[in-house]
């Protein structure tokens, strides 16, 4: 990998870990001097990391501000919720053929960790692993642009998801208990459309929860 290129990603890997783990929060300004300087490198990776970011939706871009961490209202996150739960499930079932039994069976390890997090709950590791778990079954995904729609939805929810489980941590719990259900509907090589809705309806069961708490924004 080139140099220019190799500090380009690793400027994007440090800015994404730090607006996910929230030490960036929403409407945190991102100076391009200033992080430059904190990596060591010039502004010319920062400011191709953070268009990256931007084309992800985790970063966006104010008049007379610049760059900064992307503001999400409520009525933002609910849509990008549903939509990621349409691409997600179509995406699942393209999978379906390519899906391996050990693909099955470390999405369950995944889902049994989530259980044990559950006695200790951890928003920000349960959120780790629930998207480990989801990537999984989609991962074999054959349509290539579909896939890659799937994986800028889950950017875009990345600084999000540990949010959604401490405000709604009662979701949580349930949220492991579908993720059975979807993995006993593959081992039944049930069909593809009650698959399909299974895991688009999991993710709207959590907008619902979210919706029912009344918090308006994140």
């Amino acid at each position: 990998m080139p140099e220019s290129a190799s500090k380009s990603q690793r400027t994007y890997e440090w800015i994404r870990e730090r607006i996910i783990a929230r030490d960036f929060n929403p409407g945190y300004r991102l100076v391009l001097s200033t992080i430059a300087a904190e990596l060591a490198v010039s502004t010319v990776p920062v400011r191709e990391a953070i268009r990256r970011l931007e084309a992800e939706g985790l970063v966006e871009f104010e008049r007379n501000v610049g760059a900064r961490v992307a503001m999400v209202q409520e009525t933002e996150y609910v849509e990008a919720m549903q939509t990621l739960g349409v691409l997600e499930g179509a995406a699942t079932v393209l999978s379906l053929p390519h899906l391996t039994e050990q693909d099955i069976a470390t999405a369950q390890s995944v889902n049994d960790q989530m259980r044990t997090v559950l006695e200790n709950f951890d928003p920000t590791v349960f959120t780790m692993l629930n998207e480990k778990f989801h990537r999984i079954l989609y991962a074999r995904c054959p349509n290539s642009y579909l896939g890659s729609l799937v994986d800028r939805g889950w950017s875009t929810m990345a600084g999000l998801r540990s949010s959604t489980f401490s405000f709604v941590p009662g979701r949580a719990p349930r949220s492991v208990e579908e993720h059975d259900e979807i993995l006993r509907l593959l081992r039944q090589n049930a069909e593809p459309t009650a698959i399909e809705m299974k895991v688009r309806h999991h993710k709207w069961r959590t907008v619902e929860a979210f919706r029912e708490q009344g918090h308006r924004t994140l």
